[in-house]
């Protein structure tokens, strides 16, 4: 079976990368080539358009690629600067392509703008952690990303903002107390699936992400103090380990078991093409629940 190709579009810069490495985790486009890899026979290539101008391997565009993924970033889109239009330029020439992409939190917000969508900060402030009681709409109940997916869930999530204004043509697929968590966007000839969480994300993944935050979420009171935050990350770096470990309660026990069988948390990105070749068809969406 030929490999798929698969571009991957980093959207953090090259200090937050290092960020994430030093608190103990992965750079964001190498993190989400590795689970894709895990999922399916794909090869991956990654652009980091936050850093400088794209360029793409030589012989190669974007309808070189069977699929797109943007990845999260610790960015905010209506900052603006051209670190950010480049990937939103990056967005629009991946509609106008029409190739099938899928965005996770920052990857949906850029999309949704590259569409004609708004971001703004979420007025009712942070989401960390576990976005809790994610709810399907209807047409998030029949949508393939989520065949199979329990009509309401808990996800891992890390966001600061939220959508203010939803692109023509945009579909809701799921929301929850804090906004939007899923959506279908067409623009022109292109698809994109995006959620507002991090199906790519394991425990230990955001366990380094609550210590580069730690003074935020502190700061915000979504920690009481550093003491309770390094006590939340020993819990998720312990489950890591042993994703059947009942001995963490509360939020952190309640969503392992609901979203990371396996403690992997991303089989939704192989399937994510909605118009994928053959050879990407047999990638089951949303396998963990």
């Amino acid at each position: 079976m030929a490999e798929a190709g698969i571009l991957v579009i980093d959207g953090n810069r090259a200090a937050t990368r290092e960020q994430q490495i030093a608190a103990g985790g992965q750079p964001s486009g190498e993190g989400y080539v590795q689970v894709l890899k895990s999922l399916a026979p794909v090869s991956c290539d990654i652009v980091r358009p936050a850093d400088g101008e794209v360029r793409f391997p030589s012989g190669s565009g974007l309808t070189s690629y069977d699929g797109v993924a943007i990845t999260g970033s610790a960015l905010n889109v209506y900052d603006g600067g051209a670190h950010i239009e480049r990937q939103i330029d990056l967005a629009r020439a991946v509609f106008a392509a029409g190739v099938p992409f899928f965005g996770s939190c920052w990857g949906m917000q850029v999309a949704v703008c590259a569409a004609g969508g708004r971001v703004r900060r979420n007025p009712l402030g942070r989401e960390f952690g576990f976005a809790r009681r994610i709810e399907l709409g209807d047409a998030g109940r029949r949508h393939p990303m989520f065949r199979g997916k329990p009509p309401v869930f808990e996800a891992i999530t890390v966001h600061r903002d939220d959508i203010e204004q939803l692109p023509d043509g945009a579909v809701v697929l799921a929301s929850n107390d804090m906004g939007l968590q899923a959506v279908e966007l067409r623009h022109g000839p292109g698809t994109c699936w995006g959620v507002q969480y991090h199906p790519e994300y394991s425990f230990s993944e955001i366990a380094a992400t609550a210590l580069r935050y730690g003074a935020a979420l502190i700061e915000e009171h979504l920690s009481a103090d550093r003491a309770e935050l390094e006590a939340f990350v020993a819990d998720l770096r312990m489950l890591m380990r042993d994703p059947r470990d009942r001995r963490p309660g509360g939020i952190i026990q309640a969503c392992g078991a609901t979203q990371l069988a396996g403690a992997a948390g991303v089989a939704v990105l192989a399937a994510a093409p909605l118009k994928a070749p053959p050879r990407l068809k047999g990638m089951k969406p949303d396998e963990l629940h």
